[in-house]
Formats: C-alpha cells, structure tokens, sequence
C-alpha cells in the first residue's frame, strides 16, 4: 500500500513485512501488548478493564512519550487481521468492558477491516488526536468511542515536542469530526458507551497551554456534548531529558491549579489523583496477550 493515512501522508510504500515512512511499520499490524487496563478514565475501565490493544509505531514525535519502547523503538511483534480479530474477542471473553486500540492512527486499514464485522463491546479509538480528518471518515459508524489526546494549541510547541506544526489545527479538525460521528456522549451505568473522551496531559511549565486548551474545549462544545480529561501523569521519559524544560516532575501547585481552572469552566470529565505519576503506572510492554 502506498500510505496516506496519517496527517504526514509521506506516501511511504508498506508492504505486508516491511515498514518504511514516518511510522516505519508494515501494512500488516505489530502490536506490543493486549490484556485487561484498570488505569483508563472510570467510564472506560469501568470494574474490569478495558481490553488495551496497544499498537506499535507513531506518526508523532513527541519528545516525552510514556510508551516511547513502542512507539519510536518500535518493539511489537506482527500479527495477521485475523489474530488482532482472535485477540479482541479473548479480551471480551475475559470480560473487557470495551477494546481499547491504542494509538490506530497509522493503522485505520487495518481497524476498518478488522470492524467490517462488529465486535461485542464498543470499540475505542485512542489516538494522540493526530488523525486525518479523510481517514476518520472511512471509520463511521464502526468506532463507538474516540478517546484522542489534545497536546497543544500552539504550533511552536506542537513542532518543539512533536515534530509536527500543523498539529494544533489537524487535531481541532480531528475532534470535531469524531464529535460528528457519535454525537453527544452517552453513559450508561457509568460506562461510556458512545461519545468523546478528550484528553490533556498537563506538562511542566505549561499551565497557560493547558488553560488555552480547555477555553477551546468549553468555547467549541455545549455542555453534554463531550467529556474531558485533565492528566497530571508526566514524567521525564523518552527523550524528554533532553529538553532542560521538560526534564522534571510537575509541581503540585501547576496540577492544583490546573484543576481549579477546569472546575471554574464547569469542564465535566476528569482530573487523575496525586500518585499517577509513577512509572508503575506504565503498561509492561512484553507481547502479553499477543501470540
């Protein structure tokens, strides 16, 4: 296949086996790990878990990267469709609340082909939010839940940590068509079962990009219409030490206040607890559940 996926659309040529472009993955799925995560929002781990599907490669850059083994070192192991379809009906089987694709950006093909048949639980698309817009379309009507992330507004810092300047517009433009597709979120028993999750990962430093993000969210959707997530989980990993800025913890007055913020918006969603940032929290990448 000649690639166009992804906002890069490099044009790279993926073969069955072998990967070449931004994402450097073949056209056939590589996955890392697949088992039950309790450490998702309440509505989507719910009592027991989502079935995590976590998918190797990125078409992003980003400098700080929590699953940076498997998204830039890319560690995975490939599987046909048809074991990635074996895979997610285990994971229902064990009582998965939903499945959770773990960064599908770059392989929509696939997750459209594995979804021509639906699945017994809704299916999640949990992105870092840099999708194409064309792409996401050629999904409807098969993805239950988008789950994307919204790192940046400011193009200078979405080059600096991401390697990707046309990310504050691409993902706006990617949030609102997920937002069309599912319409207002749905809960039922206090599970998500339609609708959209966005996130944002508060970094050092970087309370005022975090503010600007939540007056976007709050300005562009009514009320009822999405749900949001403040995450206070970062730690300096990946490449992160590189950048003297990003080389620390964040401080429990830049995490407070970043919740005073969304409170004051009446944001509805979430705010992770002091504690999640701790590098247990980090999924043990080890092709669990994969073969």
């Amino acid at each position: 296949m000649i690639c166009s996926l992804c906002p890069r659309r490099c044009g790279a040529e993926r073969t069955a086996d072998r990967g070449e472009g931004h994402c450097r993955m073949p056209a056939l799925p590589v996955l890392a790990r697949a088992a039950l995560h309790r450490w998702e929002e309440p509505p989507i781990s719910g009592t027991r878990g989502a079935g995590t599907v976590f998918f190797s490669g990125c078409s992003l850059d980003c400098v700080f990267c929590q699953n940076d083994q498997i998204s830039h070192q890319d560690f995975g192991a490939p599987v046909t469709v048809a074991r990635l379809r074996e895979i997610c009906l285990d994971l229902a089987a064990q009582g998965a609340h939903n499945i959770d694709l773990v960064n599908p950006t770059h392989f929509a093909h696939v997750v459209a082909e594995l979804l021509e048949e639906p699945l017994p639980v809704p299916v999640v698309w949990n992105s870092g939010g840099y999708d194409r817009v064309e792409t996401l379309r050629a999904l409807e009507g098969k993805v239950d839940i988008y789950l994307p992330d919204l790192k940046y507004l400011t193009p200078a810092l979405s080059e600096r940590y991401s390697g990707a300047a046309d990310y504050p517009e691409t993902a706006a433009a990617a949030i609102r068509e997920m937002v069309r597709q599912t319409g207002p979120y749905v809960l039922e028993d206090g599970l998500l079962k339609r609708g959209v999750l966005i996130r944002h990962l508060l970094l050092p430093g970087r309370l005022p990009e975090a503010k600007r993000i939540m007056d976007w969210v709050a300005e562009t959707f009514p009320t009822g219409t999405v749900l949001f997530s403040l995450m206070s989980q970062y730690l300096p990993l990946g490449r992160a030490r590189d950048f003297p800025e990003l080389d620390r913890r964040l401080r429990p007055s830049e995490a407070r206040s970043a919740r005073d913020y969304m409170a004051a918006l009446g944001l509805e969603g979430f705010c992770q607890e002091s504690g999640a940032d701790d590098a247990g929290f980090v999924p043990a990448f080890d092709l669990t559940g994969v073969r």
